[in-house]
């Protein structure tokens, strides 16, 4: 279905009931938000596995604006304050209280812009396999410590400065490192609906990645924070994942590390990722 957020028709797909009954009376499930990486992927990229948190709480997917079926063609509003506010404008509109936001990668970056701008909003927050701030040195220290210097090479050009040719061999090259124990992902990424424009748009110069750094906006967290990062994630390296953990609240957050695990832990370790997500979306 397509709910209209600020302005933008977003597709918006939900699993399980929110409301289940419980003996005598009705239980209410949290809402578990799932932000998407990218930019310019989709929400399919959490379907099947997710679904399997879906008998502990109600799940959201989407498609932030300008991504997969929510194409909005106004580059001006490819910003991570816009997609932050789209959340809480998501949550509004279906008259959702107190989510769980799950931000994974990209959707780290939108997550951690929606808790700054609304610390009161969120009842619990998660980041996955994500970054405060862009650090290339350490991006490209890692691609070269996991793949060797050509592929290293191939990622400092591209994040330099994009162009659809340089992404288009930094998808084929180097993409494959992002996880430590691959699958066949044919039929995932045929599925997928990819737009390549947004990932250029925000990465080039004066763009959102190389300009964030949320580490001093993160002191405004108010919820339950869970950090999850591989320690052989090569675009998101775990260093910065404990950057995110120094600038949170320490009463409030949870940081989980998962050895021999690259970006997006719930693939590369999916029993031991999915039991940590299924424990803090339950407490």
């Amino acid at each position: 279905m397509y709910v209209t957020v600020n302005g933008a028709r977003l597709f918006v797909d939900i699993e399980g009931a929110g409301l289940v009954p419980d003996g005598p009376r009705m239980r209410a499930k949290p809402t578990l938000v799932l932000l998407h990486g990218g930019p310019g992927f989709d929400h399919t990229m959490f379907k099947p596995e997710f679904g399997q948190l879906a008998d502990a709480a109600q799940i959201v997917y989407y498609d932030h604006r300008g991504n997969g079926r929510s194409v909005h063609p106004d580059t001006s509003t490819w910003t991570l304050a816009q997609w932050a506010d789209d959340v809480k404008g998501l949550c509004d509109a279906l008259g959702i209280e107190k989510p769980i936001v799950y931000g994974l990668s990209f959707g780290g970056f939108v997550a951690q812009a929606y808790a700054t701008r609304h610390p009161g909003h969120p009842g619990k927050l998660i980041l996955a396999s994500t970054a405060a701030r862009q650090d290339l040195a350490q991006i490209v220290a890692a691609f070269e410590r996991i793949g060797g210097a050509e592929l290293a090479a191939i990622a400092r050009d591209y994040w330099s400065a994009p162009t659809p040719e340089k992404r288009e061999i930094y998808i084929k090259r180097c993409h494959p490192l992002y996880r430590v124990n691959p699958t066949d992902t044919r039929d995932v990424d045929a599925r997928r609906i990819v737009n390549n424009a947004v990932n250029i748009h925000f990465s080039r110069d004066g763009g959102d990645f190389k300009t964030m750094d949320f580490r001093p906006a993160l002191a405004r967290v108010r919820c339950p924070t869970l950090v999850m990062a591989g320690e052989r994630d090569p675009i998101t390296p775990i260093s910065l994942s404990e950057e995110i953990v120094a600038s949170l609240p320490a009463n409030l957050v949870r940081f989980e590390r998962f050895p021999e695990c690259g970006h997006g832990v719930q693939s590369d370790a999916p029993e031991r990722a999915f039991g940590v997500l299924r424990e803090f979306v339950s407490a």
